[in-house]
């Protein structure tokens, strides 16, 4: 009985020791396992929730992603069809019998419909083009969506005849547009996004917008299905007043437009009240600053009575849906680094649903994640904490939330990752109070100083949270302790907070990130001699800065920075976007302060060993932004390298291997000088 019992406690410890074996820390390859929830779509009746579920594929090195379908309670969780192809867009009929869907087909996506009793699908459409913004008439017999629509591009001059099987050379790329290019697509086909009807039971699309002016968005439509509320800018001067839109309803049956607001300033996401009284929409007005809060309007249905309704809140509204009672709208907002459900009535009185929204961007923990309510209420949301991405999260009865999903079980639950500790300093500058976040090593020994790496976020206004990231985790694997600052200029922390760029970029946010650096040397938890520093696109621009204002860290990693204001401004896909907002004037009005803000301008400074990374067909910070800065640093000698990543945008980490890739560069660096 002894050497029975002696066994026993053997095998209970040797399987101990064995699970402890089996947890190692996050690796690279597991990028490509993981898996996240998104834009949840709850049935009327609270039964079920359909949703998009994501994944990489590590064979065609991109982002998938198919539908699924869900009890409320978790139970019986399936795919929605047995096609392996995208599917997108997935919107309940409002009596809940029906589901509308966007895939893919060899011609191109079209729109799909699933019936809940029979589980058949049918595809409705033939379109020329993708449909976006999919939205059902109360009544359920029609869908409406929005559709670019091509146009000729300008002709200058025509070309003779190339003689038959001639392999001449491409034709020349004609433009006049203001905007002809973006991040992420390249040069932009010529013409316009418009609006479609169509029957719920297919047939052919009706397209009820017309003229020389994007209407693209959400659509509403008024209870009787008879009007389309939208936002666009069908002002004459549109393509110069791009930051104005304003809020239109169209009749579904004559095509008539009509104009609701007239706010110099973005008008938009407008959303019709149960009974049709009422238009909520989200703006501000325009007063050409770094940043402005978004706030939520109310007016009545023929535009008059417009008010403001958000107004006790300091930060930004959006995502907005009106309850089944029509006493107030459902929204969300970032407070500190956390997105936020809530309920706001048309008075005004705010009520926090659900804390954690977000984990459906996998690299870095940006602000991300969306909502649906029930007729009842039951709340889903993308549900995301620094130890797993996006899960599908139910509160019922305004009770606590509960998940209902565990995409990343059979990764996750054998990993160790590295702990994420929220931090708090004050900013040497004014005694501001900065938040950040350090992820300490997987097994992380407190008797132990670890090098530290420090990650600026990109926008910059915008916020990093305490968020699911596995760009960060893969740096805290390494064996760093990773520092991720939210410095003046970000967002979740009122509107003054992240206006103090404005015309003063980068400013003392420099300060606030060093600050915690001095913050955690302080607190004895990083070695004073190993310091390093990256960051990408505004991250960018604040790591140069910061190697151009000292030489305390033993390495750097720049990745797709603005090194010059003056190029970047006329060079860059959004180029008409900045004068004013960003500093004063055009940069041919105001040379000395583009210049004074351009990370250039502090290159003779820089002693400290760096890497330039850059995407090749990045249009927002364009590859010549790194080289001004590998080219500047090659000729002064000082140690550096250029990694350029073939076919990659200003998202480098759109394909999950660039995501890798751009990890281990910069890792590899900074192991050369951890030492």
């Amino acid at each position: 009985m002894k050497h029975s019992l002696i066994f026993v406690l053997f095998l209970i410890g040797f399987q101990n020791v064995f699970s402890q074996e089996q947890k190692i820390a996050f690796q690279p390859l597991d990028v490509f396992s993981l898996e996240w929830a998104s834009d949840p779509q709850i049935s009327p009746d609270a039964s079920q929730i359909i949703y998009r579920r994501n994944g990489f594929d590590i064979m065609k090195d991109n982002s998938k992603g198919n539908l699924w379908i869900i009890n409320t309670d978790g139970s019986s969780h399936r795919k929605l069809t047995s096609r392996e192809v995208s599917e997108s867009q997935a919107r309940w009929s409002p009596s809940g019998n029906r589901i509308a869907f966007v895939s893919n087909t060899d011609e191109g996506s079209e729109v799909y419909m699933y019936w809940v009793k029979t589980g058949q699908i049918a595809k409705l459409s033939q379109l020329e083009m993708s449909p976006g913004n999919l939205s059902w008439s109360p009544d359920g017999m029609h869908i409406a969506f929005t559709m670019f629509i091509a146009e000729k591009p300008p002709v200058i001059v025509k070309m003779p005849s190339k003689p038959k099987g001639a392999a001449w050379a491409k034709p020349a790329r004609i433009t006049d547009r203001l905007k002809h290019e973006a991040d992420g697509r390249g040069y932009m086909q010529p013409g316009f996004t418009h609006i479609f009807i169509m029957p719920a039971e297919g047939g052919t699309p009706r397209q009820i917008t017309s003229d020389h002016y994007n209407h693209g968005g959400s659509l509403s439509f008024s209870p009787n299905g008879k009007e389309i509320y939208f936002s666009a800018n069908r002002v004459e001067d549109w393509e110069y007043d791009f930051r104005n839109s304003e809020v239109y309803k169209v009749s579904t049956e004559t095509k008539i437009i009509t104009v609701l607001t007239a706010q110099n300033g973005p008008d938009y996401a407008p959303k019709v009240s149960p009974n049709g009284k009422l238009i909520a929409f989200l703006g501000f007005e325009d007063k050409a600053q770094a940043h402005q809060n978004t706030v939520l309007y109310l007016m009545n249905s023929d535009g008059s009575n417009r008010k403001v309704i958000s107004g006790n809140l300091d930060t930004s509204i959006s995502n907005i849906s009106w309850d089944t009672a029509g006493k107030g709208l459902y929204c969300t907002f970032d407070e500190k680094g956390n997105s936020k459900v809530a309920h706001i009535s048309t008075s005004g009185k705010l009520v926090k649903l659900a804390d954690n929204l977000g984990g459906t961007i996998i690299g870095r923990p940006y602000a991300s994640g969306s909502y649906s309510v029930a007729n009842n209420g039951t709340l889903v949301y993308t549900q995301s904490r620094p130890e797993y991405p996006a899960e599908l999260a139910v509160i019922e009865n305004k009770k606590v939330s509960k998940l209902i999903t565990n995409l990343n079980q059979d990764v996750l639950s054998h990993r160790e990752l590295g702990k994420t500790e929220e931090v708090w300093y004050k900013s040497s500058y004014d005694g501001r109070s900065i938040q950040g976040w350090i992820v300490k090593p997987p097994f992380y020994d407190a008797s132990k100083k670890y090098p530290l790496l420090v990650e600026n976020h990109g926008g910059p206004i915008l916020n990093y949270g305490d968020r699911f990231t596995a760009e960060i985790q893969l740096y805290a694997a390494a064996g760093y302790v990773v520092f991720y600052p939210n410095p003046r200029g970000s967002t979740s922390y009122g509107e003054e907070f992240a206006n103090l760029l404005y015309h003063n970029y980068p400013g003392q946010d420099y300060n606030d990130v060093m600050d915690g650096v001095d913050y955690l040397i302080e607190k004895g938890i990083v070695d004073t001699n190993k310091l390093f520093v990256t960051g990408g696109s505004a991250g960018g621009i604040m790591t140069a800065w910061m190697i151009g204002k000292n030489n305390r860290f033993k390495a750097a990693v720049v990745v797709k920075p603005v090194m010059n204001w003056i190029s970047k401004t006329l060079v860059a896909d959004n180029y008409f976007g900045y004068a004013n907002s960003r500093y004063p004037g055009q940069p041919w009005e105001n040379f000395e302060t583009y210049w004074k803000f351009s990370p250039i301008s502090l290159v003779g400074n820089i002693e400290t060993p760096t890497m330039v990374m850059v995407g090749m067909n990045d249009l927002r910070t364009p590859p010549s932004e790194a080289k001004q800065l590998y080219h500047a640093l090659k000729l002064r000698k000082i140690e550096t390298v250029l990694v350029e990543i073939p076919g990659a945008s200003h998202g480098i980490a759109r394909k999950p291997s660039n995501l890798i890739s751009k990890v281990a560069h910069t890792l590899a660096w900074f192991r050369t000088y951890n030492n």
